[in-house]
Protein backbone atom coordinates (compact mmCIF):
# COMPACT_ATOMS: atom_id res chain seq x y z
CA UNK A 1 0.00 0.00 0.00
CA UNK A 2 1.11 3.57 -0.85
CA UNK A 3 -0.02 6.93 0.92
CA UNK A 4 -0.17 10.00 -0.89
CA UNK A 5 -1.15 13.18 0.10
CA UNK A 6 -3.74 15.78 -1.21
CA UNK A 7 -5.46 19.32 -0.28
CA UNK A 8 -7.97 17.70 0.55
CA UNK A 9 -5.99 14.30 2.98
CA UNK A 10 -4.39 11.78 2.79
CA UNK A 11 -5.29 8.95 0.26
CA UNK A 12 -4.62 4.77 0.21
CA UNK A 13 -3.10 3.51 -2.98
CA UNK A 14 -2.45 -0.08 -4.41
CA UNK A 15 1.33 -0.75 -5.94
CA UNK A 16 1.48 -3.47 -8.37
CA UNK A 17 3.93 -6.17 -8.79
CA UNK A 18 5.20 -4.05 -12.05
CA UNK A 19 5.94 -0.82 -9.71
CA UNK A 20 2.82 1.62 -10.90
CA UNK A 21 0.93 2.66 -8.32
CA UNK A 22 -3.00 3.35 -8.54
CA UNK A 23 -5.43 5.11 -6.24
CA UNK A 24 -8.91 5.37 -7.75
CA UNK A 25 -12.00 6.85 -6.27
CA UNK A 26 -10.53 10.17 -5.32
CA UNK A 27 -12.82 12.84 -5.56
CA UNK A 28 -12.42 16.29 -7.10
CA UNK A 29 -15.85 17.98 -6.31
CA UNK A 30 -18.70 17.21 -3.87
CA UNK A 31 -21.56 15.38 -5.02
CA UNK A 32 -23.45 17.09 -7.60
CA UNK A 33 -26.62 16.15 -5.73
CA UNK A 34 -29.36 17.35 -3.75
CA UNK A 35 -28.48 21.55 -3.52
CA UNK A 36 -25.60 21.22 -5.90
CA UNK A 37 -28.51 19.32 -8.79
CA UNK A 38 -27.58 20.73 -11.47
CA UNK A 39 -25.08 23.81 -10.03
CA UNK A 40 -21.09 24.85 -10.80
CA UNK A 41 -18.96 22.08 -9.36
CA UNK A 42 -17.86 22.70 -5.90
CA UNK A 43 -14.75 21.70 -3.98
CA UNK A 44 -14.74 18.67 -2.28
CA UNK A 45 -14.73 18.42 1.25
CA UNK A 46 -11.61 17.12 3.12
CA UNK A 47 -11.06 14.62 5.63
CA UNK A 48 -9.31 13.37 8.33
CA UNK A 49 -7.18 9.93 8.41
CA UNK A 50 -5.95 8.23 5.49
CA UNK A 51 -8.71 7.85 2.77
CA UNK A 52 -8.52 4.35 0.78
CA UNK A 53 -8.26 5.26 -2.83
CA UNK A 54 -8.14 1.13 -3.77
CA UNK A 55 -10.99 1.03 -5.48
CA UNK A 56 -12.82 2.98 -8.61
CA UNK A 57 -15.62 5.43 -6.94
CA UNK A 58 -19.10 5.85 -8.02
CA UNK A 59 -19.84 6.87 -12.06
CA UNK A 60 -21.77 9.78 -13.28
CA UNK A 61 -25.44 8.26 -13.65
CA UNK A 62 -26.27 7.02 -16.84
CA UNK A 63 -28.49 4.97 -18.85
CA UNK A 64 -26.86 1.74 -20.60
CA UNK A 65 -26.12 2.06 -24.10
CA UNK A 66 -29.18 -0.01 -26.74
CA UNK A 67 -28.34 -2.76 -28.11
CA UNK A 68 -26.26 -3.80 -30.31
CA UNK A 69 -24.23 -1.03 -28.93
CA UNK A 70 -23.83 -2.22 -25.32
CA UNK A 71 -22.26 -5.47 -26.40
CA UNK A 72 -19.24 -3.52 -28.47
CA UNK A 73 -18.22 -0.36 -26.39
CA UNK A 74 -17.18 -0.77 -22.92
CA UNK A 75 -18.54 1.04 -19.93
CA UNK A 76 -19.56 0.16 -16.42
CA UNK A 77 -21.92 1.65 -13.97
CA UNK A 78 -21.22 1.69 -10.45
CA UNK A 79 -23.88 3.16 -7.71
CA UNK A 80 -23.33 6.06 -6.04
CA UNK A 81 -23.52 10.01 -5.29
CA UNK A 82 -20.25 10.80 -5.44
CA UNK A 83 -18.96 10.41 -8.99
CA UNK A 84 -17.15 13.39 -9.59
CA UNK A 85 -14.02 11.30 -9.07
CA UNK A 86 -10.62 10.24 -10.45
CA UNK A 87 -8.09 7.98 -10.18
CA UNK A 88 -4.33 8.04 -11.03
CA UNK A 89 -2.03 5.48 -12.09
CA UNK A 90 2.15 6.49 -11.57
CA UNK A 91 5.21 5.30 -11.57
CA UNK A 92 6.76 7.49 -9.27
CA UNK A 93 4.27 8.36 -6.43
CA UNK A 94 6.54 11.28 -5.06
CA UNK A 95 6.81 15.01 -4.46
CA UNK A 96 9.58 16.35 -7.04
CA UNK A 97 9.57 13.54 -9.45
CA UNK A 98 8.46 15.96 -12.91
CA UNK A 99 6.79 13.15 -14.51
CA UNK A 100 4.03 14.37 -17.83
CA UNK A 101 0.48 14.30 -16.80
CA UNK A 102 -2.11 12.60 -19.41
CA UNK A 103 -5.76 13.19 -18.17
CA UNK A 104 -8.23 11.24 -19.88
CA UNK A 105 -11.65 12.50 -20.64
CA UNK A 106 -14.14 9.48 -21.78
CA UNK A 107 -16.79 9.09 -24.80
CA UNK A 108 -20.02 8.41 -24.95
CA UNK A 109 -21.96 11.06 -27.04
CA UNK A 110 -22.21 13.30 -23.59
CA UNK A 111 -24.92 10.35 -22.52
CA UNK A 112 -22.86 7.49 -21.58
CA UNK A 113 -19.34 6.00 -20.47
CA UNK A 114 -16.47 6.43 -17.42
CA UNK A 115 -13.22 6.89 -16.42
CA UNK A 116 -13.26 3.63 -14.79
CA UNK A 117 -14.23 1.22 -17.55
CA UNK A 118 -10.99 -1.35 -17.43
CA UNK A 119 -10.26 -0.40 -20.59
CA UNK A 120 -9.33 2.52 -19.64
CA UNK A 121 -6.56 1.65 -16.94
CA UNK A 122 -3.81 4.18 -16.97
CA UNK A 123 -1.07 1.14 -16.47
CA UNK A 124 0.58 1.09 -19.61
CA UNK A 125 1.34 4.79 -19.26
CA UNK A 126 2.62 4.55 -15.93
CA UNK A 127 4.64 1.79 -17.17
CA UNK A 128 6.24 3.80 -19.95
CA UNK A 129 6.66 7.23 -17.66
CA UNK A 130 3.65 9.23 -17.52
CA UNK A 131 1.46 9.99 -14.63
CA UNK A 132 -2.25 8.99 -16.10
CA UNK A 133 -5.66 10.56 -14.82
CA UNK A 134 -8.95 9.61 -15.45
CA UNK A 135 -11.88 10.81 -14.15
CA UNK A 136 -15.98 10.92 -14.36
CA UNK A 137 -18.30 14.24 -15.45
CA UNK A 138 -21.70 14.72 -15.45
CA UNK A 139 -23.53 13.11 -18.47
CA UNK A 140 -27.26 13.59 -20.08
CA UNK A 141 -29.23 15.87 -18.98
CA UNK A 142 -27.37 16.87 -15.18
CA UNK A 143 -24.34 17.47 -17.41
CA UNK A 144 -25.80 19.43 -20.70
CA UNK A 145 -29.98 20.04 -20.56
CA UNK A 146 -30.05 23.83 -21.24
CA UNK A 147 -32.26 24.63 -18.15
CA UNK A 148 -33.09 28.21 -17.00
CA UNK A 149 -31.30 30.17 -14.11
CA UNK A 150 -28.59 27.44 -14.14
CA UNK A 151 -24.78 26.98 -15.59
CA UNK A 152 -25.20 25.61 -19.28
CA UNK A 153 -22.15 22.67 -19.78
CA UNK A 154 -21.78 21.39 -16.41
CA UNK A 155 -19.92 18.17 -17.69
CA UNK A 156 -17.35 20.59 -18.85
CA UNK A 157 -17.07 22.82 -15.65
CA UNK A 158 -16.64 19.35 -13.91
CA UNK A 159 -14.16 18.52 -15.99
CA UNK A 160 -12.37 22.23 -15.62
CA UNK A 161 -13.11 21.32 -11.99
CA UNK A 162 -10.92 17.78 -12.20
CA UNK A 163 -7.92 19.73 -14.20
CA UNK A 164 -8.34 22.44 -10.90
CA UNK A 165 -7.63 19.30 -8.58
CA UNK A 166 -4.56 17.92 -10.68
CA UNK A 167 -2.95 21.56 -11.25
CA UNK A 168 -3.12 21.76 -7.13
CA UNK A 169 -2.12 18.08 -6.55
CA UNK A 170 -0.53 16.19 -8.75
CA UNK A 171 2.59 16.83 -8.00
CA UNK A 172 2.19 14.38 -4.73
CA UNK A 173 1.67 11.63 -7.27
CA UNK A 174 4.93 12.37 -9.20
CA UNK A 175 3.39 14.74 -11.89
CA UNK A 176 4.46 18.01 -13.23
CA UNK A 177 1.19 20.36 -13.19
CA UNK A 178 3.24 22.55 -15.85
CA UNK A 179 3.00 19.44 -18.41
CA UNK A 180 -0.21 18.27 -18.72
CA UNK A 181 -1.56 16.68 -21.66
CA UNK A 182 -5.59 16.37 -21.71
CA UNK A 183 -6.39 13.46 -23.89
CA UNK A 184 -10.17 12.43 -25.28
CA UNK A 185 -12.31 10.32 -27.55
CA UNK A 186 -15.73 11.12 -29.47
CA UNK A 187 -17.75 13.09 -26.71
CA UNK A 188 -14.51 13.45 -24.52
CA UNK A 189 -12.41 14.82 -27.67
CA UNK A 190 -15.40 17.60 -28.12
CA UNK A 191 -15.43 18.49 -24.75
CA UNK A 192 -11.42 19.91 -25.37
CA UNK A 193 -12.58 21.46 -28.67
CA UNK A 194 -14.97 23.86 -26.38
CA UNK A 195 -12.30 23.89 -23.40
CA UNK A 196 -9.58 25.06 -26.23
CA UNK A 197 -11.94 27.81 -27.03
CA UNK A 198 -13.17 29.63 -23.64
CA UNK A 199 -10.97 31.17 -20.69
CA UNK A 200 -12.00 28.97 -18.19
CA UNK A 201 -9.74 26.36 -18.64
CA UNK A 202 -6.90 28.53 -20.17
CA UNK A 203 -3.46 27.27 -18.37
CA UNK A 204 -4.57 23.92 -16.89
CA UNK A 205 -2.98 22.06 -19.80
CA UNK A 206 -0.36 22.33 -22.25
CA UNK A 207 -1.19 19.80 -24.72
CA UNK A 208 -3.77 18.06 -25.73
CA UNK A 209 -5.12 15.00 -28.28
CA UNK A 210 -8.30 15.14 -29.59
CA UNK A 211 -9.76 11.64 -31.24
CA UNK A 212 -12.46 11.29 -33.54
CA UNK A 213 -14.10 14.79 -32.42
CA UNK A 214 -13.15 18.47 -32.33
CA UNK A 215 -15.00 21.66 -32.11
CA UNK A 216 -17.92 21.45 -34.69
CA UNK A 217 -19.91 19.28 -32.40
CA UNK A 218 -22.50 21.59 -30.16
CA UNK A 219 -26.27 22.95 -29.24
CA UNK A 220 -26.91 26.54 -30.09
CA UNK A 221 -29.51 28.37 -27.61
CA UNK A 222 -32.49 27.63 -29.51
CA UNK A 223 -31.93 23.87 -30.17
CA UNK A 224 -30.81 23.37 -26.79
CA UNK A 225 -34.39 24.86 -25.60
CA UNK A 226 -36.20 22.30 -28.21
CA UNK A 227 -34.63 19.64 -26.67
CA UNK A 228 -35.30 20.57 -22.95
CA UNK A 229 -38.33 21.29 -23.93
CA UNK A 230 -39.31 17.98 -25.38
CA UNK A 231 -37.64 16.20 -22.43
CA UNK A 232 -39.70 18.33 -19.99
CA UNK A 233 -43.31 16.96 -22.19
CA UNK A 234 -42.12 13.34 -22.11
CA UNK A 235 -41.72 13.48 -18.35
CA UNK A 236 -44.89 15.38 -17.54
CA UNK A 237 -43.06 18.18 -15.93
CA UNK A 238 -42.03 22.40 -16.98
CA UNK A 239 -38.91 22.75 -18.04
CA UNK A 240 -37.68 24.08 -15.28
CA UNK A 241 -34.53 23.01 -12.91
CA UNK A 242 -37.02 22.88 -9.78
CA UNK A 243 -39.07 20.52 -12.06
CA UNK A 244 -36.51 18.29 -13.12
CA UNK A 245 -34.63 17.74 -9.92
CA UNK A 246 -38.05 16.36 -8.31
CA UNK A 247 -37.71 13.48 -11.05
CA UNK A 248 -36.20 10.53 -10.00
CA UNK A 249 -33.32 9.19 -12.13
CA UNK A 250 -35.26 5.81 -12.14
CA UNK A 251 -37.35 7.84 -14.31
CA UNK A 252 -35.02 10.51 -15.88
CA UNK A 253 -32.23 8.23 -17.54
CA UNK A 254 -34.81 5.88 -19.36
CA UNK A 255 -36.45 8.83 -20.52
CA UNK A 256 -32.96 10.69 -21.73
CA UNK A 257 -32.66 7.37 -23.93
CA UNK A 258 -35.73 7.31 -25.13
CA UNK A 259 -35.18 11.15 -26.40
CA UNK A 260 -31.86 9.77 -28.19
CA UNK A 261 -33.63 7.32 -29.95
CA UNK A 262 -36.58 9.92 -30.88
CA UNK A 263 -34.07 11.89 -32.53
CA UNK A 264 -33.10 9.51 -34.43
CA UNK A 265 -36.34 8.09 -35.87
CA UNK A 266 -38.22 11.50 -36.75
CA UNK A 267 -35.15 13.96 -37.87
CA UNK A 268 -37.38 17.05 -38.05
CA UNK A 269 -35.27 20.24 -37.58
CA UNK A 270 -37.87 22.30 -36.27
CA UNK A 271 -38.05 19.67 -33.28
CA UNK A 272 -34.58 19.32 -32.67
CA UNK A 273 -32.40 21.78 -34.74
CA UNK A 274 -28.96 21.20 -34.90
CA UNK A 275 -29.09 17.33 -32.90
CA UNK A 276 -30.84 16.12 -35.92
CA UNK A 277 -27.44 16.35 -37.70
CA UNK A 278 -25.45 13.97 -34.97
CA UNK A 279 -28.11 12.11 -33.06
CA UNK A 280 -26.88 13.75 -29.56
CA UNK A 281 -29.18 15.74 -27.83
CA UNK A 282 -26.67 16.20 -24.85
CA UNK A 283 -24.18 18.11 -26.01
CA UNK A 284 -22.16 21.72 -25.20
CA UNK A 285 -24.27 24.59 -25.48
CA UNK A 286 -22.22 27.14 -27.57
CA UNK A 287 -23.69 30.40 -29.55
CA UNK A 288 -21.57 29.53 -32.58
CA UNK A 289 -18.61 27.55 -33.98
CA UNK A 290 -15.30 28.96 -32.73
CA UNK A 291 -11.79 27.55 -33.31
CA UNK A 292 -8.49 28.54 -31.29
CA UNK A 293 -5.90 30.70 -32.82
CA UNK A 294 -2.50 30.35 -33.53
CA UNK A 295 -2.59 31.49 -29.37
CA UNK A 296 -4.21 29.23 -28.11
CA UNK A 297 -1.23 28.43 -26.21
CA UNK A 298 -1.69 23.97 -26.81
CA UNK A 299 0.36 21.79 -28.79
CA UNK A 300 -2.11 19.15 -30.59
CA UNK A 301 -2.44 16.19 -31.84
CA UNK A 302 -5.24 15.65 -33.86
CA UNK A 303 -7.19 13.05 -35.75
CA UNK A 304 -9.80 10.34 -36.66
CA UNK A 305 -10.60 6.88 -37.75
CA UNK A 306 -10.73 6.14 -41.61
CA UNK A 307 -13.91 4.59 -41.37
CA UNK A 308 -16.08 6.39 -38.12
CA UNK A 309 -19.47 5.68 -39.67
CA UNK A 310 -19.44 1.87 -39.86
CA UNK A 311 -19.78 1.50 -36.17
CA UNK A 312 -22.90 3.09 -36.78
CA UNK A 313 -24.20 0.99 -40.12
CA UNK A 314 -22.62 -2.59 -39.67
CA UNK A 315 -23.92 -3.87 -36.40
CA UNK A 316 -27.83 -2.25 -36.92
CA UNK A 317 -27.10 -4.27 -40.18
CA UNK A 318 -27.57 -0.72 -42.63
CA UNK A 319 -24.75 -0.72 -44.49
CA UNK A 320 -25.97 -2.94 -47.08
CA UNK A 321 -29.38 -2.31 -46.98
CA UNK A 322 -28.98 1.30 -47.04
CA UNK A 323 -30.72 3.36 -49.91
CA UNK A 324 -29.71 5.41 -52.42
CA UNK A 325 -32.56 8.36 -52.20
CA UNK A 326 -31.50 8.18 -48.40
CA UNK A 327 -28.00 8.65 -49.36
CA UNK A 328 -28.63 11.66 -51.12
CA UNK A 329 -30.84 13.09 -48.55
CA UNK A 330 -28.30 13.07 -45.93
CA UNK A 331 -25.29 13.89 -48.41
CA UNK A 332 -27.72 16.99 -49.10
CA UNK A 333 -28.47 17.50 -45.42
CA UNK A 334 -24.93 17.37 -44.67
CA UNK A 335 -24.73 20.88 -47.05
CA UNK A 336 -22.88 19.22 -49.94
CA UNK A 337 -24.39 18.89 -54.00
CA UNK A 338 -25.18 14.95 -53.89
CA UNK A 339 -24.52 14.73 -57.90
CA UNK A 340 -21.03 16.44 -57.42
CA UNK A 341 -20.07 15.02 -54.41
CA UNK A 342 -20.85 11.59 -54.55
CA UNK A 343 -19.53 11.33 -58.24
CA UNK A 344 -16.18 12.30 -56.35
CA UNK A 345 -16.71 9.49 -53.43
CA UNK A 346 -17.25 6.77 -55.88
CA UNK A 347 -14.38 7.42 -57.74
CA UNK A 348 -12.45 6.19 -55.03
CA UNK A 349 -14.76 3.28 -54.80
CA UNK A 350 -16.55 2.28 -58.38
CA UNK A 351 -18.09 -0.61 -55.90
CA UNK A 352 -19.61 0.60 -52.89
CA UNK A 353 -22.53 0.58 -51.98
CA UNK A 354 -24.98 3.42 -50.61
CA UNK A 355 -24.18 2.06 -46.83
CA UNK A 356 -20.18 2.71 -48.05
CA UNK A 357 -20.78 5.70 -49.72
CA UNK A 358 -22.74 6.90 -46.73
CA UNK A 359 -19.99 5.71 -44.17
CA UNK A 360 -17.43 7.72 -46.71
CA UNK A 361 -19.78 11.15 -46.57
CA UNK A 362 -20.66 10.42 -42.65
CA UNK A 363 -17.19 10.38 -41.74
CA UNK A 364 -15.80 13.42 -43.35
CA UNK A 365 -18.76 15.21 -41.78
CA UNK A 366 -18.83 14.06 -38.22
CA UNK A 367 -14.96 13.24 -37.43
CA UNK A 368 -12.42 13.90 -40.47
CA UNK A 369 -12.92 17.73 -42.11
CA UNK A 370 -13.32 19.29 -38.08
CA UNK A 371 -10.13 17.50 -37.31
CA UNK A 372 -8.77 19.30 -40.58
CA UNK A 373 -10.07 22.50 -39.79
CA UNK A 374 -8.57 22.39 -36.20
CA UNK A 375 -5.35 21.39 -37.50
CA UNK A 376 -5.33 24.29 -39.87
CA UNK A 377 -6.57 27.07 -37.13
CA UNK A 378 -3.91 25.51 -34.95
CA UNK A 379 -0.26 25.94 -36.65
CA UNK A 380 2.46 23.21 -35.60
CA UNK A 381 -0.30 20.70 -34.88
CA UNK A 382 -0.10 16.90 -35.86
CA UNK A 383 -3.10 15.03 -37.52
CA UNK A 384 -3.33 11.42 -37.66
CA UNK A 385 -5.64 9.03 -39.09
CA UNK A 386 -6.14 4.99 -37.87
CA UNK A 387 -7.15 3.03 -40.63
CA UNK A 388 -6.50 -0.67 -38.91
CA UNK A 389 -9.60 -2.66 -40.13
CA UNK A 390 -11.21 -5.08 -37.59
CA UNK A 391 -12.14 -8.38 -38.90
CA UNK A 392 -15.32 -8.18 -37.45
CA UNK A 393 -18.36 -8.46 -38.77
CA UNK A 394 -16.94 -10.32 -41.63
CA UNK A 395 -14.61 -7.23 -42.26
CA UNK A 396 -17.19 -5.13 -42.46
CA UNK A 397 -16.34 -3.34 -39.45
CA UNK A 398 -13.13 -1.61 -40.82
CA UNK A 399 -11.69 1.11 -39.38
CA UNK A 400 -14.69 1.90 -37.41
CA UNK A 401 -15.36 4.62 -34.32
CA UNK A 402 -13.60 3.69 -31.25
CA UNK A 403 -11.28 1.21 -32.64
CA UNK A 404 -8.27 2.91 -32.09
CA UNK A 405 -9.19 2.83 -28.59
CA UNK A 406 -7.48 -0.39 -27.30
CA UNK A 407 -4.14 0.69 -28.99
CA UNK A 408 -4.01 4.25 -27.06
CA UNK A 409 -4.51 2.42 -23.99
CA UNK A 410 -2.10 -0.74 -25.28
CA UNK A 411 -5.08 -2.82 -23.98
CA UNK A 412 -5.60 -5.07 -26.99
CA UNK A 413 -5.93 -8.03 -24.41
CA UNK A 414 -8.74 -6.75 -22.30
CA UNK A 415 -11.87 -8.86 -22.81
CA UNK A 416 -13.75 -5.74 -23.26
CA UNK A 417 -11.85 -4.84 -26.37
CA UNK A 418 -12.85 -8.25 -27.85
CA UNK A 419 -16.40 -7.54 -30.12
CA UNK A 420 -14.29 -4.56 -31.57
CA UNK A 421 -11.00 -5.88 -32.43
CA UNK A 422 -11.78 -9.93 -33.30
CA UNK A 423 -8.58 -12.15 -33.08
CA UNK A 424 -4.76 -11.23 -33.06
CA UNK A 425 -5.17 -7.43 -33.38
CA UNK A 426 -1.76 -6.24 -33.76
CA UNK A 427 0.80 -5.77 -30.90
CA UNK A 428 3.11 -3.52 -33.31
CA UNK A 429 0.50 -0.79 -34.08
CA UNK A 430 -0.55 -1.01 -30.21
CA UNK A 431 3.58 -0.05 -29.62
CA UNK A 432 3.40 2.35 -32.50
CA UNK A 433 0.13 4.13 -31.61
CA UNK A 434 0.68 4.20 -27.88
CA UNK A 435 4.15 5.27 -28.44
CA UNK A 436 3.41 8.29 -30.43
CA UNK A 437 0.86 9.50 -27.79
CA UNK A 438 3.48 8.81 -24.92
CA UNK A 439 6.37 10.81 -27.10
CA UNK A 440 3.66 13.95 -27.61
CA UNK A 441 2.86 14.03 -23.70
CA UNK A 442 6.86 13.94 -22.89
CA UNK A 443 8.31 15.96 -26.07
CA UNK A 444 5.50 17.67 -27.59
CA UNK A 445 6.11 15.47 -31.24
CA UNK A 446 4.13 12.39 -31.77
CA UNK A 447 7.61 11.54 -34.33
CA UNK A 448 6.08 12.90 -37.90
CA UNK A 449 5.43 16.13 -39.80
CA UNK A 450 3.16 19.05 -38.07
CA UNK A 451 0.62 19.50 -40.45
CA UNK A 452 0.50 23.02 -42.77
CA UNK A 453 -1.68 23.34 -45.77
CA UNK A 454 1.29 22.84 -48.14
CA UNK A 455 2.36 19.03 -47.72
CA UNK A 456 -1.03 18.57 -44.81
CA UNK A 457 1.31 15.36 -43.65
CA UNK A 458 -1.03 12.83 -42.02
CA UNK A 459 -0.25 10.03 -40.30
CA UNK A 460 -1.69 6.95 -41.10
CA UNK A 461 -2.18 3.70 -38.93
CA UNK A 462 -2.06 0.69 -40.46
CA UNK A 463 0.03 -2.56 -40.32
CA UNK A 464 2.70 -0.49 -41.10
CA UNK A 465 2.55 3.00 -39.71
CA UNK A 466 4.06 5.64 -42.34
CA UNK A 467 2.51 9.81 -43.34
CA UNK A 468 1.14 10.53 -46.16
CA UNK A 469 0.41 13.70 -47.54
CA UNK A 470 -3.13 15.18 -48.32
CA UNK A 471 -4.84 11.70 -48.29
CA UNK A 472 -8.03 11.96 -50.39
CA UNK A 473 -7.77 15.47 -51.34
CA UNK A 474 -10.18 15.39 -53.57
CA UNK A 475 -13.04 14.75 -51.11
CA UNK A 476 -11.35 16.94 -48.98
CA UNK A 477 -12.22 19.83 -50.97
CA UNK A 478 -15.69 19.35 -51.48
CA UNK A 479 -16.22 20.38 -48.18
CA UNK A 480 -14.27 23.67 -48.21
CA UNK A 481 -16.60 26.58 -47.33
CA UNK A 482 -19.22 23.95 -46.40
CA UNK A 483 -18.02 22.38 -43.47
Amino acid sequence: MTVCRTRQGEVRGRTSPDGVSSFLGIPYAVPPFGARRFREPAPPEPWTGVRDATAHGPTAPHAPYAPPFDALIPENAIPGEDCLNLGIWTPAPEPGAGLPVMVWLHGGAFSNGSGSASGYDGAAFARDGVVCVTLNYRLGADGFLHLPGRPDNRGLLDQIAALRWVRDNIASFGGDPDRVTVFGESAGAMGIGALLTGEAARGLFHRAILQSGACHHFLRPASARLIAARLAEKLGIEPTPEAFEAVPLPELLPAQAELRAEVGADPDPARWGEAVLNMMPFEPVLPGLALPGPDCGVDLLIGSNREEYRLFLVPTRRLHVFPESSLRAMTAAYGLDPDEALAVYRAARPDATPGELLDAVATDWFYRIPAIRLAESVPGSYLYEFAWRSPQFDGDLGACHALELPFVFDRLDDPSYGPLLGADPPQALADAVHGAWVSFAKTGSPGWKEYDRTSRTTMTFTGEPAPVDDPRARERLLWEGVR
